[in-house]
């Protein structure tokens, strides 16, 4: 199958939904002009990203109007939005929904809350306990959220989870320097994506936010790596941009048939592994 994706590399301002819907809205009018049939926004971009005691404030339902608005929108293009999600017994998530023909088709709540240097998502949000691939109309799909990524297990499971499209959403500050005009941490995303992709023989359709809050700087770098690790679509750092190019599930097919890693993997060894480390940890090694 062949379809067109858009990064989305919007500026969302803090704490202003109205604003920030807006965005969503001229963005996903745009992506449509250019033919796009998934359109993919950042984390937290419905928000911004330094919420602290603003999330209360700003978190959605998912039965809400907002989400209800948004579905709206996805009648004839799907949509990724990065959200604060209040549950039913009044957690807050940081969360990705993947929206459908007017539905919300699956949510994802970010498993890994960073909680160092200038982070402190553990005081503001509830962890997410699962990672799982659904079904869309263009393919399997799997969504991770920024510090999830990091975490190589989440990719695996997604991968074994027969994931064809990974998509990934970040609000990842610029930090650091590791080549003349380089952020370090652009150089760090761009290696796990590529990683990835050439492992898993997946589609990595990353979304990363720009503009400024606090005095931090968010990179943008919006990319599609391709299985093998092809960057085939790049947005500008620093700067909002709309990244749009096709995919083609072929692409997919040939790479892991030239490379079939996902064939030969032990599940059953993984898993007999795992139990043996997680018993060492709790009674001591074996």
């Amino acid at each position: 199958m062949k379809f067109t994706v858009a990064l989305a590399q919007i500026a969302p301002a803090l704490g202003d939904l109205t604003r920030n819907v807006d965005l969503y809205k001229k963005a996903v009018e745009e992506a449509r002009k250019q033919g796009a049939n998934l359109v993919v926004f950042p984390e937290l971009s419905l928000t911004g990203y330094f919420l602290k005691d603003m999330v209360p404030d700003v978190a959605q339902r998912l039965d809400g109007e907002v989400m209800k608005e948004l579905c709206r929108m996805s009648q004839d293009v799907s949509i990724v939005v990065g959200f604060v999600e209040e549950s039913h017994d009044f957690r807050f998530f940081n969360s990705a929904a993947y929206l459908e023909d007017g539905k919300i088709v699956h949510v994802h709540r970010k498993v890994y809350l960073p909680t160092y240097g200038m982070f402190d998502e553990q005081r503001y949000f509830a962890t997410g306990d699962r990672v799982r691939v659904f079904t869309s109309k263009l393919g399997r799909m799997g969504m991770l959220v920024c510090e999830d990524v990091w975490h190589l297990t989440c990719g695996c499971l997604l991968c074994l989870d027969g994931v064809e499209y990974v998509i990934a959403i970040s609000s990842s500050p610029g930090r650091g320097m590791s080549t003349p005009g380089k952020m370090s941490t652009a150089d760090t995303w761009e290696r796990l994506n590529w990683s990835y992709a050439k492992c898993f023989g997946v589609y990595v359709l990353y979304a990363n936010r720009v503009g400024f809050e606090d005095g931090v700087n968010f990179w943008g770098g919006s990319q599609v790596v391709a299985p093998g690790g092809d960057v085939v679509a790049r947005g500008s750092y620093a700067k909002e941009d709309l990244v749009v190019t096709p995919v083609d599930s072929e692409v997919i097919r040939r790479e892991r048939i030239g490379s079939p890693m996902l064939r030969d993997e032990r599940i059953d060894v993984t898993l007999d592994e795992l139990k043996r480390i997680k018993a060492a940890r709790v009674h001591g090694p074996m």
